[in-house]
């Protein structure tokens, strides 16, 4: 299950009384992990500077850069579903993707015209005046079907069940794919809707130039200088409109992000194995974080970074102390797809503004 990026969860009051706050913590973490693997809504990620290959020809981040040429599926195909469905595609006439994420790999590999509908989450330009299907992971198959879809792309996290179960049973091709959880997975995620699409050359166009470009900025990196430690690096889930606030930990999904960058997950090196665990003073004190990273809106969320502070434990932290907050919009962060390299540039370059070690 996932989450608006509002925090809005099916069936759930946001604005319930404050005396439940534990209840919500704890579904919160569990649904946090969901929301972030399928990706959140977003306007993009502040444009950065990229090194290496086609870093010039790089554009504004709220637009996707589909490949130079289009390509012709060949179908059909018939491949293994995530949820064990072998499922056969004749037709790639009218794509609907039922996650931002997923609609970003398709639009990318330039089949952007025969998408007919998008998730809420798919905010990037060319996607925005598609008519939406799903919010929050709760899907229309009423929507959907009324599109007249010849293939449905989900992950493992779309539901409902019954509206999933509602397209197959009307007989439209719908593939599952799994969610990405770190960098490893972005190729794996892109040779998968390619396949399934038919145009497995321009996924393998598209995945070697997501990792030319990944490899690009991780070259850029600084190294530590003069025996400096790695900067420690914390990711907090923050919707202040819930009172959800949360620490990243081994399983949040950040992790491989900002090893990448030349960082420590400091919820991860302190020991919290789960995805979330609810802000104590005494779990950010563990941590220790040299710098926090959260999501744009889960800043905004909390009042900036002066109610980010207030947040107990915070103040206390060396990040909180030096007011040091990397903040990344929510629609491109832990998506793993084709953005991953500009991600990653904006991280590098809020943790090392002068382009060199950290302090």
């Amino acid at each position: 299950m996932r989450f608006h990026q509002d925090f809005a969860p099916p069936g759930r009051d946001a604005r319930r009384p404050r005396r439940r706050r534990t209840g919500v913590l704890t579904a919160a973490a569990s649904l946090a992990t969901a929301l972030l693997l399928a990706g959140c809504g977003g306007t993009g990620a502040p444009a950065a500077k990229t090194a290496g290959a086609e870093a010039s020809t790089t554009p504004a981040a709220d637009r996707i850069e589909p490949l130079a040429t289009t390509p012709a599926p060949r179908l059909p195909v018939t491949v293994q579903s995530a949820d064990g469905k072998r499922t056969t595609i004749t037709s790639a006439d009218r794509i609907v993707p039922l996650t931002g994420s997923l609609s970003e790999i398709v639009f990318t590999l330039g089949l952007g015209k025969q998408v007919v509908a998008r998730d809420i989450t798919a905010t990037f330009e060319q996607a925005a005046k598609l008519p939406v299907v799903t919010r929050a992971h709760d899907v229309s198959a009423e929507s959907v079907l009324s599109l007249r879809p010849t293939v449905v792309l989900a992950d493992t996290t779309t539901g409902p069940a019954e509206a999933i179960g509602q397209i197959r049973d009307a007989g439209i091709p719908l593939v599952v794919v799994e969610p990405a959880k770190e960098l490893a997975d972005v190729g794996r995620r892109i040779d998968t809707v390619a396949a399934a699409l038919g145009v497995p050359k321009s996924g393998d166009a598209l995945r070697k130039r997501t990792q030319d470009r990944i490899d690009a900025v991780r070259k850029s990196v600084p190294a530590p200088a003069g025996g400096a430690q790695k900067p420690r690096v914390a990711f907090l889930y923050l919707r202040g409109s819930a009172s959800v606030y949360l620490l990243g930990g081994r399983e949040s999904g950040a992790s491989s992000l900002l090893e990448a960058a030349g960082a420590v997950d400091a919820g991860k090196e302190s020991g919290l194995e789960k995805d979330f665990t609810a802000i104590t003073s005494e779990a950010l004190a563990k941590a220790a974080p040299d710098a926090i990273l959260v999501m744009s809106k889960g800043l905004d969320s909390v009042g900036g970074v002066d109610g980010l502070v207030k947040i107990p434990g915070v103040a206390e932290t060396p990040a909180g102390l030096d007011r040091r907050i990397v903040s990344i919009d929510d629609g491109v962060l832990l998506n793993y797809g084709p953005r991953t390299d500009r991600v990653l540039s904006e991280l590098v370059a809020q943790l090392y503004p002068e382009g060199g070690a950290a302090k």
